[in-house]
């Protein structure tokens, strides 16, 4: 069964025109502290604090406040707060947490460390500030905060909470400044090539020339983030000499809903370690269940708009907008994805955009369609490419000669394939996997392969155990056989 989330729940109150109840409306004594007045625009992580019409609130549900969702008009947000007198609870804040220290610090973050503090029942967290800003709410006593700016100086302060409510003062503040994120490294994939754009039905590097990438597609990072370390990504750059790796954010299963600001800010701190590496990096809208891209589309205008507005400027960053439609029309797909390229292209008027097909991202077949539908009615925009996934022991000849004479009529680009069935496990089937690699050497069309994770599947590069034990990453030992396999051709000499 769906789950509803906040903003879906939100949006059935608002059609309802169901009122706030009276308990919610009605004033409370206001804390002594003074909090932010809410904003329109402002993004709200859980255990924020703000002051509307004299009253305070606190967050219930992180989101990104729109005009319409006043804090005092929506009770699934937000509930209004005051000093907790009168009614005989607890009103004791804890004591203020000690020593705040940055403990480590990158050109895109900053590791804080604070000593615990005390309440008279007990504290349940800590709120990170980012100037005046709350960044996150924290069990613990440690934070990264990522997704930062290089050689650019922050001043964070904690405050503790406990379950009543009751927020300790300010910690003392520290200061961290960021190192600097430095230019493109030379003699990497993107020093070669430069700003990408599609030329009639390829892709094109800075001088015009018909390109093919090759490289990794990471497994969902709320799964395996410790897949995608500095290690693992050093070895997709320089051992197995990739062009450009694929960041898989998954939107339900546990991913980006369940947390924005958290997975957007991991998106940033990978987006920028692929770009100190050269490495082109697909940003991927992971949408998979369910299938119609339109239930995320507000999700995927605010995502695509931070990312665009931070990375916009660099020429590896690629958008991949719906990893895999499927139940749907592409009319529906190509109503989406008109909808949404405008946001990205509001911040970012070049980099390559990618499409997701129906069906899977099969351009129809797995449905009964074919490339015909997209062939005579595609998206609007310029620098735009389709996408294709197959996975080879399933998907044969019809599959293949699909992909053949859509890579004729329209811009494609394979963001996802593997040698095995299409649920990425089982036998591989190496032949029928090297037919289509020929097929897209031929025709100039890129190619991300899945996944770059130690995964129990046999689509996984790494035997399982890899990535916790934190390498090794190079060579062919720690890899299975598919891993062995897909590595040779992705080191095959680029034609740059």
């Amino acid at each position: 069964m769906r789950r509803i989330t906040p903003l879906v729940a939100l949006a059935a109150l608002c059609a309802l025109g169901t009122a706030p109840t009276p308990a919610f409306a009605q004033a409370v004594q206001h804390s002594v502290v003074a909090y932010p007045a809410w904003s329109a625009g402002t993004y709200y992580a859980v255990g924020a604090r703000v002051t509307y019409g004299g009253i305070d609130y606190e967050c219930l549900q992180a989101h990104t406040a729109l005009a319409g969702w006043e804090p005092s008009a929506v009770p699934a947000l937000w509930k209004a707060v005051g000093s907790g007198g009168g009614g005989g609870g607890d009103t004791t804040a804890p004591s203020v947490p000690g020593s705040l220290r940055a403990t480590a610090t990158t050109s895109s973050s900053v590791s804080l460390a604070w000593n615990a503090a005390t309440d008279n029942v007990g504290v349940t967290g800590y709120n990170v500030y980012r100037g005046t800003s709350l960044v996150t709410t924290v069990s613990g006593t440690t934070h990264t905060d990522s997704g930062l700016s290089a050689s650019t100086s922050y001043t964070y302060t904690v405050r503790a909470r406990d379950a009543a409510g009751n927020l300790s003062a300010a910690s003392a503040a520290v200061t961290a400044t960021t190192s600097s994120g430095g230019t493109t490294p030379t003699g990497t994939p993107v020093q070669a090539n430069g700003q990408l754009r599609v030329c009639g039905v390829r892709l094109c590097n800075k001088n015009g020339k018909q390109i093919q990438l090759r490289g990794m597609s990471t497994h969902g990072l709320q799964w395996y983030p410790q897949c995608v370390t500095d290690g693992s990504l050093n070895a997709l750059a320089n051992d197995w000499k990739a062009d450009v790796v694929r960041l898989s954010m998954y939107i339900q299963e546990g991913g980006y809903e369940t947390n924005p600001r958290l997975f957007t800010d991991r998106m940033h701190n990978l987006i920028d370690k692929a770009v100190a590496r050269g490495l082109y990096v697909i940003v991927d809208w992971h949408m998979l269940t369910p299938g119609d891209p339109n239930y995320n589309l507000s999700r995927a205008k605010t995502f695509f708009t931070e990312i665009a507005q931070r990375h916009g400027t660099k020429p590896n960053v690629l958008y991949e907008i719906a990893n895999e439609p499927s139940g749907v029309s592409w009319s529906t797909i190509r109503s989406y994805a008109n909808q949404l390229i405008p946001v990205i292209r509001a911040q970012d008027p070049d980099n390559i955009i990618l499409v997701g097909t129906r069906a899977w991202s099969s351009l129809g077949v797995s449905e009964g369609g074919s490339e015909t539908e997209v062939v005579n009615n595609p998206v609007s925009g310029t620098n735009v490419m389709y996408t294709f996934h197959f996975y080879a022991a399933s998907h044969g000849s019809t599959y293949l000669n699909t992909l053949s004479r859509a890579a004729d009529r329209i811009p494609m680009f394979v963001t996802e394939f593997g040698t095995q069935n299409a649920a990425g496990e089982g036998a591989n089937d190496f032949t029928q996997s090297q037919a289509y690699l020929n097929l897209m050497a031929q025709k100039k069309i890129s190619w991300v392969n899945w996944n770059f994770s130690d995964d129990n599947r046999s689509g996984a590069v790494f035997k399982t155990g890899t990535c916790n034990a934190g390498g090794p990453w190079t060579g062919t030992a720690p890899l299975k056989e598919a891993g062995i396999w897909i590595r040779d051709r992705v080191r095959t000499a680029d034609d740059f």
